[in-house]
């Protein structure tokens, strides 16, 4: 008998991908379900940039092989939006590589700079990617918490005391952080990045921080790297798939110090080719999207929708923290609930809305919901009717 490779034993098929496929056959049922589960934005780049994307294709030689580490419009566009809203500073040549999202690079990542049984820190609650593709790769997986009563910041006591008492049989190499925080809706915080610094500094290990909601909600966006010091052990991925409402075109970045990049370069150039250059240089076109645009599709937009989704909480009776920013609402569900998807399983069921269960994001996500915000203020609000006609029949 053929059987599959023994790592498919360590991990499960991705949350998302498993659940849809029931709310696809609810649908197949005739029922109607609205869903708030999935952060993918449901509006459109910019007029310019779908315009650029279609004076590309309309070229006869856009068509070919394009390099691996994206053409010099591209990551001349990348390195310039560090500056303009960072005031970061990156050589297009040698510190910014493109990236088909930040799934692909964490892989990238993890290949570049851990070898089997290394030893990589991962937070809890945290992106089940990072878990998943670690184990897949050999490292060990060490989880640290973020917790509410820290604000959802790191506990670096806890992260020294892992390390201290781990480093003589753990080679840590990585630390992978996220602010602004998902699922949390944490904030990033400059004293956060400067301590993530001197973390790294101090222990000599590379702390990737995977930034795509720094514009969503949030008036002043900043970056890991604006820290003196921290392209030297750091490194940060961007997405345009929040920022520029651009989920299903695949472009990200990874900006560090040339050698890191030269060391995820070796392992891109063995997996894949270039995105197509249509998508390469009208990518390159959004990154020109000015102040207002941003603050309509970026903050005005999920504010009008958010007030509705505080509004679902209010109605289940969760609590939740009104500073949060991106492109989710993150909410504690009542004591009277045994356990969450007692109550988003009764909520899908009952009122045919999907919402998310944080126990996906670890163990500390265990008492909480998540909301997305990706979806018209319509459906939110008719999801809200919903939901309080179900409380109400209790």
């Amino acid at each position: 008998m053929i059987q599959p490779a023994d790592r498919l034993s360590l991990v499960q098929e991705y949350y998302f991908s498993r659940k849809l496929k029931e709310v696809a056959q609810l649908k197949a049922e005739g029922k109607d379900i609205i869903s708030l589960a999935i952060g993918s934005p449901d509006m459109p780049p910019s007029e310019q940039t779908i315009e650029k994307l279609c004076e590309v294709a309309r070229r006869p030689d856009s068509h070919g092989y394009q390099p691996t580490m994206g053409t010099p419009e591209l990551r001349e566009a990348m390195a310039g939006f560090y500056k303009r809203w960072y005031d970061v500073d990156l050589d297009p040549k040698t510190e910014v590589l493109p990236l088909i999202g930040s799934k692909e690079g964490i892989l990238h990542v993890t290949l570049a700079l851990v070898n089997p049984g290394d030893a990589v820190l991962v937070p809890n609650p945290g992106y089940p990617t990072y878990t998943s593709l670690s184990k897949i790769l050999g490292a060990n997986v060490v989880y640290y918490n973020l917790k509410e009563d820290n604000g959802w910041q790191p506990d670096f006591d806890q992260l020294e005391e892992i390390v201290n008492i781990k480093h003589q049989t753990s080679n840590f190499k990585l630390l992978w952080v996220n602010y602004p925080n998902m699922p949390t809706g944490a904030p990033a915080c400059m004293k956060t990045y400067e301590r993530l610094v001197h973390f790294a500094q101090e222990h000599h290990i590379v702390v990737v921080n995977d930034n795509p909601y720094s514009f969503i909600l949030n008036e002043r966006p900043i970056s890991l790297l604006q820290v003196p010091g921290a392209k030297d052990c750091c490194i940060e991925f961007n997405s345009m798939s929040k920022s520029h409402n651009m989920p299903g075109w695949r472009v990200g970045l990874c900006a560090t110090n040339s050698t890191f990049i030269s060391w995820i370069l070796k392992v891109q150039s063995n997996i894949e080719s270039g995105t197509f250059r249509g998508i390469q240089l009208a990518a390159a076109e959004a990154y020109k999207n000015d102040e207002a645009w941003h603050r309509e599709f970026n903050i005005n937009t999920y504010v009008r929708r958010r007030q509705y989704a505080e509004q679902i909480m209010d109605v289940l009776g969760c609590t939740y923290d009104k500073n949060q920013v991106g492109m989710f609402l993150w909410g504690r569900i009542p004591d009277s609930y045994a356990n969450v998807e007692d109550l988003t399983e009764r909520v899908l069921h009952e009122a045919r809305v999907f919402i998310t269960p944080g126990f996906i994001f670890g163990s500390n996500g265990e008492r909480y919901i998540r909301i997305s915000l990706c979806a018209k203020e319509e459906k939110i609000q008719n999801a809200l009717g919903r939901i309080r006609q179900m409380c109400s029949s209790e």
